[in-house]
């Protein structure tokens, strides 16, 4: 892992929220996998798999290489909002353990937040809403604000700006390759918590620290205040 160390502790935390916040890849995966069988060409969660973190602008030519080049989106994406919307009728986007009391620990310590998130900006305040969270953030940007996806480091740049903070005094959590080094590019203190994609010991050379869970996020920034208080 980097050594990267902050002189002072810095309380600005953005966060990535596919695969961070909510455990919504799994169940895009399963998504793609209904509209592939639906519209007849197989079960595509795979694909998912290949452009995690990734804007729908970014992953499209990923799409096309195994789709062909005029493949049809469209078609595709009604049976993917087909399962979102039976799956909505009884269910809520599932959340990742530990963020009710990360974001709360945060908030309370007084910490600003911000979601960066390649997902649209709709969508992101959709799920943030849902939880009942969206009040915890202060700046929310989602993939269709900007033209470059992840891993190139806009996004982090965008919120730290929002933020009015250098990305050297940002903390950014992700789950992602592409997430990871978007924040570290940026030059955010990047924490990793794997979701779906599982990072080798050279891959962690991008990362300032890396947990299992929100609730070891958590007892870090609680270990963090707790030396400053000293």
């Amino acid at each position: 892992m980097t050594g990267q160390t902050a002189n002072v502790h810095k309380k600005t935390v953005i966060f990535d929220m596919d695969g961070l916040m909510f455990d919504s890849e799994r169940l895009c995966i399963r998504a793609y996998d209904y509209a592939g069988e639906k519209y007849g060409v197989g079960k595509l969660g795979y694909l998912v798999l290949e452009t995690l973190g990734m804007n729908h602008a970014a992953s499209q030519p990923i799409w096309k290489k195994y789709l062909g080049e005029n493949y049809d989106a469209a078609g595709i994406r009604r049976y993917v909002d087909e399962f979102y919307e039976d799956f909505h009728k009884n269910s809520k986007m599932p959340v990742k353990k530990g963020l009710y009391r990360l974001v709360e620990y945060l908030s309370t310590h007084g910490y600003d937040m911000a979601v960066a998130s390649s997902t649209s900006t709709k969508t992101v305040i959709a799920n943030l809403e849902e939880a009942q969270i969206r009040q915890y953030f202060k700046v929310v940007i989602g993939g269709d604000q900007l033209k470059a996806s992840k891993p190139a480091p806009d996004i982090y740049l965008m919120a730290c700006e929002c933020l009015g903070r250098s990305p050297s005094e940002c903390y950014a959590l992700e789950d992602s390759r592409n997430g990871v080094l978007s924040a570290s590019s940026a030059g955010c203190m990047t924490i990793m918590v794997p979701d779906i994609w599982q990072p080798d010991d050279e891959f962690l050379n991008h990362v300032h620290k890396k947990f299992e869970d929100l609730d070891e996020v958590r007892d870090y920034f609680t270990k963090l205040d707790m030396e400053d208080s000293e």
